[in-house]
């Protein structure tokens, strides 16, 4: 079974499961809801897993990856990740709010990635993403992370402070990126509220 792994090797795609968001819409955290019997947490790393992916982590203060650069969403968990691994050559990303995400829907993301060389994900859904660590996202992530902060002195530019951070739209904007068409549309259903996890639960046994 895959697990954390400080010595990921350079050939490697890893496996980033994001959990550091504040879950404030949902009331509670999204990582430990309850999918059947699994909490969403190990839902997510087992998706991962069935894709192919050998090595994995969590992003989030409570896991294996805290955030260098505190409230700064997505991008900022990305950062987290490749600075602790700077070597690895890509990322599949998934966020903690997919109920109903599948191991061929991911397979197929990472597939399409890998052959183009280019960031990849669903149209109309920045996240699931498969993210090359390259000349480009490095460039992007030292532009808004660490120009000239200490990355540990919890201190952030203004710009980041109000934005809580940039987007991934923002940052695919400025690497290659393609977006391609999702054969199972149920699989993108997010949960970020009480309504839309009832919703999903509702399903889980159908």
């Amino acid at each position: 079974m895959s697990v954390f792994n400080n010595a990921v090797a350079t050939n490697d795609c890893l496996g980033v499961v994001l959990a550091g968001g504040l879950s404030s819409r949902m009331g509670q955290d999204k990582a430990k809801l309850l999918r059947n019997s699994t909490d969403m947490l190990n839902f997510t790393k087992q998706l991962l897993i069935g894709s192919g992916i050998n090595n994995i982590v969590v992003s989030g203060d409570q896991y294996e990856i805290p955030d260098k650069v505190k409230k700064s969403g997505p991008v900022g968990g990305i950062y987290s990740v490749l600075s602790r691994f700077p070597q690895v050559k890509s990322l599949l990303i998934l966020p903690v709010d997919l109920p109903f995400m599948t191991t061929k829907t991911l397979a197929e993301l990472r597939l399409k990635g890998e052959l183009s060389q280019k960031a990849t994900y669903f149209e109309g859904h920045n996240i699931p993403l498969y993210l090359p660590n390259n000349a480009y996202i490095e460039m992007f992530l030292a532009k808004v992370f660490t120009n000239n902060i200490p990355v540990n002195s919890g201190q952030l530019s203004e710009k980041t402070t109000k934005k809580n951070g940039p987007s991934i739209k923002a940052l695919l904007q400025q690497i290659p990126h393609q977006a391609i068409v999702c054969g199972d549309s149920k699989a993108l259903f997010n949960t970020n509220t009480p309504e839309q996890w009832q919703q999903a639960v509702k399903q889980f046994n159908f």
